[in-house]
Order: structure tokens, then C-alpha cells, then sequence
């Protein structure tokens, strides 16, 4: 009589990583398809060329406007990392030794009447919600992303009723300062 010998079962290897592995494939799959178009992945290779430059100069523009805000009588706060009394800015300076990028808050004096007042005369600046593109962005959430909020859940949430997000495009900083005291001026307005 033979007698089979049954080998230990080996359990399942568990490899760090695996899970966000095995997301970041499948989401890029679901989201670029098996392969690419070569137009696709040539305005991917172009757009990775050219980051280094196109955020350098997202940075001096940011950095001019919001140099331009800190002073503004119009405006409460400026949230930015380089800013000394940012509570993040020696740790910025550390991470981010070549500039904090282009999007920032800043709050309006004058609540939900005067951001809406702001956003609504501005030119250069397109009213989306959406961040990091070549042109320049504005959202005030307290009239959109966060309208059906009161002032106390605002406030609980980190937005101020005059709270404005401004994502700085490539565009000439003065135009860009130009538009941005138009609406500062049209914002306090009774």
C-alpha cells in the first residue's frame, strides 16, 4: 500500500505595497485604457518635458501676487507657504526649496457679498473649481462648492465666508495684478 505525503500548505506571501500596486494599475487601466494613443503619450512626454518651466514661472507669478495681496486693504489674510508666519513655512522651505507652487486662499473682508462681487468682475481669472492649469483659476466656495453652509460650518470646515482659492496660470503677473484690483476694488463696494 502507497501512501501519499501531503506537503505543508505555504501560506500567501503578502508583499508590501501590493494593494496600492494593484489599485494604481487597475485605475490606470480604467482611466487610459490598456494602451495609449501614441498622440496621447506624446502629449504626456511633452507636457513632462516642459513642467520644469512652465512652474518655475507658476511660482514667480505666484509669488508677485501674492506680494500684492499681503498689502491689499481689501484683504484679511494670505495663506501661503513662503509667508513667515505661515505655520508650515520653515517646513516648506525644507520640501519645496524651488517654490509652493501656485495655488493658495486668501480672505476677503467682507463675507459671501463681497467674494461673489469679487469673482463676478473679474476678467483673466475663469470661475472653476479645478486647480493646476496654464491659465489662471478662481473659486470663491462659500457661493459654490460650500453654498448650502452657514458661517459656523464654514468656519468648522477652515473656509471663511470671504475665503477666495486662486490657482496662478502662466499669464503676465501684472495682467493678473491688474484684474485681481478690479475685483478687490468692485468687492467693497456697499
Amino acid at each position: 500500500m502507497i501512501t501519499a505525503v501531503r506537503e505543508p500548505v505555504k501560506p500567501y506571501v503578502i508583499i508590501p505595497g501590493a494593494a496600492f500596486l494593484l489599485r494604481a494599475r487597475r485605475e490606470g487601466l480604467r482611466d487610459f485604457g490598456a494602451c495609449m494613443s501614441p498622440t496621447t503619450a506624446w502629449i504626456v512626454l511633452q507636457g513632462i518635458e516642459t513642467l520644469p518651466l512652465r512652474m518655475a514661472r507658476h511660482v514667480e507669478n505666484t509669488r508677485k501676487i501674492v506680494g500684492f495681496l499681503k498689502t491689499h486693504p481689501a484683504v484679511a489674510s494670505v495663506s501661503y507657504p513662503e509667508l513667515l508666519e505661515h505655520p508650515d513655512h520653515a517646513l516648506a522651505l525644507r520640501l519645496l526649496p524651488r517654490g509652493c507652487g501656485a495655488v493658495f486662499p486668501f480672505e476677503l473682508k467682507g463675507g459671501r457679498t463681497a467674494g461673489r462681487r469679487f469673482i463676478e468682475t473679474l476678467r483673466l481669472f475663469s470661475h472653476l473649481a479645478n486647480v493646476g492649469d496654464a491659465k489662471s483659476l478662481v473659486i470663491h466656495p462659500a457661493t459654490t462648492t460650500h453654498f448650502r453652509m452657514d458661517d459656523a460650518a464654514l468656519a468648522s470646515a477652515g473656509i471663511g465666508p470671504g475665503t477666495i482659492r486662486l490657482s496662478i496660470g502662466l499669464e503676465a503677473a501684472e495682467d493678473l495684478i491688474e484684474d485681481l484690483a478690479g475685483g478687490l476694488r468692485a468687492s467693497q463696494k456697499a
